[in-house]
């Protein structure tokens, strides 16, 4: 019998008991339940059993004959599946489920995970992008998302090749979040199997709303994208080309009221079209960590100081940005190595002006000259007129100085 105390304006109380959570996962697996239909029925029937015991009847006045809920031999196996797996199954409401996923209309009622459910109440940050990623596109990757674990942000990203793996990998021992298109269990691509038993080990999650032993689909990817911008304060696209799931991903943040940030290509350039086409949209510009920072709400600071290496993982224009005012101090070699590579990921084929190069790297003229130099005596940066710079073309060179 309905409860008609119940309100449908507050969401549904969490499963306190197994029972409960089996029945919970009995509606969430019936046939033609998705994510809209287990929220409305719960909401009308107070509870998942009343919802399974009323499914036939609503089933049979929407044209459906014969219909069965699902058996509850499934769930057990489902449930004795993840306990094999070592998963846990999180209900919403749960304390561990995340609360910026848990404000969506369609947020999944419950989620599989391995590892450490506390990664998921963290601050997080998607980010996505090609999976024929550029060297450059990887780097970019690396180097942001070392900044934002380094900054107490869990990087979100989708464990797929490209752009996400290294994603995860430079985030892997601050914590990072995988969310997966199929089962919990199921590794796509095989070949990151080892990282994403990393992520486990080193204190992040792989997530999923899928039952255990699902093989992912082509269906299944936009879902998995919904989940990766819900749990997310900010979506970041590096790479992606015009027609990618990274853009269903962007368009998903969108919807969602998410900040949506992407990193200029090179026009030419089909990877970086997705990514310029939502700069000219209106998505803002990412040239590292910082800007990332800035767009994130000001309510939830990155805790920057409880890491002190977070200085080797942002370009030094912003670590000299953050320092207390006064003369700079002497520029190690490290630091003079890393705003090389700075330099380098700047520039492209395309001209840049000298002064436009030393605002976007925030560093003084004076340090950035002798470099500039010491590069262009490499052949690795040449000058054009009108103070224009660029890459060397004929030497292929990765910014990094890698030659191909």
């Amino acid at each position: 019998m309905r409860d008609n105390s119940y309100s449908s304006t507050h969401p549904p109380l969490p499963p306190t008991t197994e029972d409960v959570r089996v029945s919970w996962l009995r509606l969430l697996r019936s046939r033609r339940v998705g994510i809209s239909t287990f929220w409305r029925l719960l909401s009308e029937h107070g509870s998942a059993q009343n919802a399974l015991d009323a499914l036939p009847d609503v089933a049979r006045s929407a044209g459906v004959q014969r219909y069965e809920v699902c058996p509850e031999g499934v769930v057990h196996a489902e449930l004795k599946a993840g306990r094999m797996r070592g998963a846990q199954l999180i209900c919403h409401g749960d304390p561990n489920y995340p609360a910026d996923l848990a404000e969506l209309s369609d947020a999944p009622p419950m989620l599989w995970v391995v590892g450490d459910p506390a990664a998921l109440t963290r601050p997080m940050v998607a980010l996505v992008g090609a999976r024929n990623a550029s060297s450059l596109g990887l780097r970019m990757a690396r180097s942001l998302s070392g900044g934002l674990g380094a900054a107490g942000y869990q990087v979100v990203s989708g464990l797929a090749r490209g752009i996400d793996t290294a994603a995860h990998v430079e985030a892997v021992d601050h914590g990072t979040i995988a969310v997966m298109a199929g089962g919990v269990d199921v590794l796509y691509p095989s070949e990151n199997t080892r990282l994403a038993e990393e992520i486990v080990t080193k204190g992040g999650a792989l997530i999923s709303e899928q039952p255990m032993g699902l093989q992912p689909t082509a269906r299944h990817f936009p879902m998995r994208n919904r989940i990766v911008s819900g749990l997310s304060r900010a979506v970041v696209v590096v790479e992606a080309a015009a027609k990618s799931g990274s853009l269903i991903t962007a368009r998903c943040a969108l919807d969602q009221g998410r900040e949506v940030l992407a990193v200029p290509g090179h026009p030419m350039d089909a990877r970086a079209s997705g990514c310029n086409i939502l700069i000219r949209d209106g998505a803002r510009l990412v040239r590292n960590t910082e800007d990332i920072l800035e767009a994130l709400p000001p309510s939830e600071p990155a805790q920057q100081a409880e890491f002190p290496g977070f200085e080797d993982s942002i370009p030094p224009g912003d670590i000299l940005r953050s320092l207390p005012e006064g003369p700079p101090p002497r520029r190690s070699l490290r630091e003079t190595a890393n705003l090389h590579l700075q330099i380098l990921q700047q520039l492209g084929p395309s001209p840049v002006a000298e002064d436009q190069l030393i605002r976007d790297l925030g560093v003084g003229s004076g340090d950035v000259s002798p470099v500039l130099t010491d590069l262009e005596l490499e052949g690795r940066v040449q000058r054009q007129p009108g103070g224009l710079l660029s890459l060397t073309p004929e030497r292929n060179t990765d910014p990094d100085g890698t030659r191909h």
